[in-house]
Parts: C-alpha cells; sequence; structure tokens
C-alpha cells in the first residue's frame, strides 16, 4: 500500500497563503469546550480527501490548522470539529451563524482506504482524533461492501468528552460496523467500558490476512496503540497515524511540525507508519 501525495491546490488559490471567504452556516456544541463548525465557502464546490485539513482564519485574530471532519460526498459545506484550547480557536467557538471567516485548503495527505478495497480496515480514535477519521468513515460505510470487517475503538478521558454521541450509537447498531467505546474514567452511571483504548484491540477479531489501521489522537496513545497492532502481526506498512496535532502554519514555514527530516504539515498529516518509524520512536528531548 503506497501513501499518497498531497492533493494539489493551485486550481482553489492564486496563493496559498491567501485565504478564501467562508460564512458560518450554523455550529454544534458537541462538549463543554468543543464545537462544530459549519461553513459554506464562497466558491463551491468544495472537494477534499478524507484526513485532509484546512486552515481557518479569524479576522484581527489569526489561523489554526484543522482537520476536516465531514462527509467528502457533500460539496456544499464544510465541517471542522474545534476544541477551545487557546486565542485563536476560542474565537473560532465564538463565531455565529452568518459570521465570516477565511479558510486555506484543503492541504495534506489522506488516509488510503479507498485505495485498498477487500481489506479489513480498523479505525482508532482517542480523545479530539475522531473527528480527523470521521470522513474515511463517512467513506467506508457509503462503499461498504467493496471492504472485509470494519471496526472503530474510541477512547475519551469521560463519558462527557465523547463526541457525536448519536452518531456512535447509530454505528453500534448497525449489523455490518462493530464499534467499541471506552472512558479513562467512568461516572453518571457510565454502562461501558472502563480503561485505556488499546485494551479493546485484543477483542478485535481481523478477517483478511492484512488488515489495515489508521489511528489519530495523542502521541502516546499511538505509540501503545502501534505496539499491540504489531504484536498481533499487523505489518507497518498496514498502519497509518495521522499527527495533525503538530501543525502550526499548515505550509512549512515555521518548522514547528519538522520531524526528522519531514514536515507534518507539507509531507502529511496522515502517514504510513513504516515510513516515519524511525522518528516517530525517537525520545523527545
Amino acid at each position: 500500500m503506497e501513501n499518497t501525495k498531497p492533493v494539489e491546490i493551485k486550481d482553489r488559490f492564486s496563493s496559498p497563503c491567501v485565504p478564501e471567504k467562508a460564512v458560518v452556516k450554523y455550529i454544534r456544541q458537541d462538549t463543554e469546550d468543543t464545537f462544530t463548525l459549519y461553513i459554506e465557502p464562497e466558491n463551491t464546490p468544495f472537494y477534499f480527501k478524507p484526513g485532509q485539513f484546512n486552515m481557518l482564519y479569524v479576522y484581527g485574530v489569526g489561523e489554526v490548522p484543522i482537520s476536516i471532519c465531514g462527509d467528502p460526498a457533500r460539496t456544499d459545506t464544510i465541517a471542522h470539529t474545534v476544541k477551545n484550547v487557546g486565542r485563536t480557536t476560542a474565537a473560532l467557538c465564538n463565531l455565529k451563524p452568518g459570521d465570516e471567516l477565511g479558510f486555506r485548503g484543503p492541504y495534506g495527505t489522506y488516509w488510503p482506504a479507498s485505495e485498498i478495497p477487500g481489506t479489513d480496515i480498523l479505525f482508532v480514535a482517542g480523545g479530539i482524533g475522531l473527528p480527523p477519521l470521521r470522513p474515511a468513515i463517512y467513506q467506508v460505510m457509503a462503499e461498504r461492501k467493496k471492504f472485509g470487517k470494519v471496526s472503530l475503538l474510541y477512547g475519551a478521558r469521560n463519558p462527557k468528552e465523547l463526541l457525536y454521541t448519536d452518531e456512535l450509537e447509530e454505528w453500534r447498531e448497525l449489523m455490518d460496523f462493530e464499534s467499541e467505546v471506552t472512558v479513562d474514567e467512568a461516572h453518571d452511571g457510565w454502562p461501558g467500558h472502563v480503561g485505556v483504548v488499546t485494551e479493546l484491540i485484543s477483542e478485535i477479531g481481523f478477517r483478511s490476512r492484512q488488515p489495515a489501521a489508521m489511528i489519530c489522537g495523542p502521541k502516546i496513545m499511538i505509540k501503545f496503540t502501534v505496539q499491540e497492532l504489531l504484536s498481533r502481526n499487523v505489518p507497518a506498512s498496514s498502519i497509518f497515524v495521522s499527527l495533525e496535532r503538530n501543525m502550526k502554519c499548515g505550509v512549512g514555514l515555521c518548522g514547528r511540525c519538522q520531524m526528522g527530516p519531514i514536515f507534518i504539515c507539507k509531507d502529511g498529516p496522515v502517514f504510513r507508519y513504516d515510513r516515519i518509524r524511525k522518528w516517530f520512536e525517537l525520545e523527545e528531548a
């Protein structure tokens, strides 16, 4: 399986640093500090591949890279799930329907689900790592007959931080989609699993000889998930990870996302694990 190259964006921009205009259509509050913004770009249709991201710009405040989390089949609106963790994300969360903002993109490599038909696919998400995987889940479910067993393992700190709870329930009820949710800390009568998401991997059975795994979440969660998958003989070349949390400028200028010889925003954010294993496993100084 070959990791794909970033999609060209020349058709949409005269310069990659000049934002387009978009209007906020509506906002959904997902958790106490996390919102999903649905925006309508000035120029439609808008196409993207699952795993890609946009740079969202709040006028007079700044911009941040945010993964696109909506259905890739929709070309009229763009969805981004945003966690309020700083000045710019707070400004994004305070936008109202009708407000304008700027955006650049789509940028980056993508989840290669559409390129590996016939295999089992395992999605593993931790916390805010579910939004970048969500478009790939939509894509796979829209073409469900092309794939083998499809599973989602999702973990959060506690039940109040779970995203897309209505959708999670819908997915759990599907006969051809295995979905398991866990939390680190249980309260409010939580009836589900308690523990880290890697504990659920042992409960997943693969049908195909070479399943593919797609992982997004905190670095420590990715590390132990990969270790567990490798111990179950899932080859490193069939494991894909998103490192989008490390990005800043989106075009490789600031250097914040450099990892060894690569820039995550330009060469990722989705990587085939065997290609970055050397750099990912290095201990941070």
